[in-house]
């Protein structure tokens, strides 16, 4: 049986595949973004998922065969990553598992662990990417000088549109009620004390502020639709400097897939399209991140599964 977690911004989700690629078990935790909470969350967290998502297979969690931990910002402070890669240990009872960063479980899932570059665009974003043997990140460095085209930079550019359709800078426009709904505003300066002060500038809490700026843009928001469309275009900026990069030739087309939730938004999925440079093949994604993290696992083990048979197996094991 292989495990396989993939750590988001917002949650880290589990799952089970066993050696045939059946999906046999999933379950959810909160995030375990150690970087906002500290490093201190993490273990209890993976030990609750794990135990859940064991129990529902009805396994023992030693008939875990190999596991991918897919985990938010690792590698980006290097004092942390030897207390994360032993971590797993004292829950699963071995050393039979891997850490990584949870961008490759966007790439596993996304391509299906095969050559080409994932762009993941959720709280954060980032992009992964392989080539004949060679590995490759861009992006992800944090959301205060960084993660552009994620639903913090989203939410973000759309607390200054909302700043300045308030008092004037701007013509007011959907986004402005969207932005006093969404906070539960008196008067627009509390914007100031409900996301500092109340939410103490958590990271998530403000990410899901995108949504609103989606919500404007369909509802004919000239400011909210190009915050999106500019979303879309840093997120495609990231593929053209990967392929390059990773040594792709130019007449190679390069499979492109993409994951998290910011690409649900129409706007930021056809500005990535329409701007990703000649020679990509964007295709949809084919299984989601923790399926791909389970993937990677088998492939780590020497047992490669096929992403078609997990897909296929995994659709038929969750549906009703």
């Amino acid at each position: 049986m292989f495990l396989g977690v993939d750590g988001g911004g917002t949650k880290t989700a589990f799952c089970l595949v066993d050696l045939d690629g059946r999906v046999v078990a999933e379950a959810r935790t909160a995030s375990v973004y150690h970087l906002q909470d500290g490093i201190g969350i993490v273990e209890p967290l993976l030990r609750q998922g794990i135990t859940e998502v064991c129990a529902t297979a009805g396994i023992p969690v030693t008939g875990i065969t190999y596991a991918f931990i897919g985990l938010p910002a690792y590698g980006e402070v290097s004092g942390d990553v030897p207390v994360l890669d032993a971590l797993p240990a004292k829950i699963l009872g071995g050393d039979h598992y891997r850490c990584g960063n949870d961008m490759i479980c966007g790439w596993a899932g996304s391509l299906g662990g095969v050559d080409g570059i994932n762009v993941v665009a959720g709280t954060g974003s980032i992009a992964y990417g392989e080539h004949d043997g060679r590995q490759w990140r861009g992006g992800g460095w944090s959301e205060l000088f960084g993660d552009e085209g994620s639903g913090y930079w989203v939410a973000v550019q759309g607390l200054n549109a909302f700043s300045r359709m308030a008092d004037g800078r701007l013509p007011a426009g959907p986004l402005a009620d969207g932005m006093r709904s969404a906070l539960g505003l008196a008067t627009d300066l509390d914007a100031i004390d409900v996301v500092v002060n109340r939410w103490h500038g958590d990271r998530g809490r403000i990410a899901s502020l995108s949504k609103v700026v989606d919500v404007a843009a369909g509802a004919g928001d000239a400011v909210a639709a190009d915050i999106l469309r500019s979303a879309g275009r840093e997120l495609a900026l990231l593929v053209n400097v990967g392929r390059e990069a990773l040594g792709f030739p130019a007449s190679q087309e390069v499979p492109v897939s993409y994951s998290g939730g910011m690409f649900a938004s129409e706007h930021v999925l056809s500005s990535f399209r329409e701007s990703l440079a000649d020679g990509a093949g964007l295709r949809a994604p084919l299984l989601e991140p923790h399926i791909g993290a389970a993937l990677h696992a088998a492939r780590l083990h020497g047992h490669p599964l096929r992403a078609e048979h997990i897909s296929t197996a995994a659709a038929a094991a969750l549906s009703p």
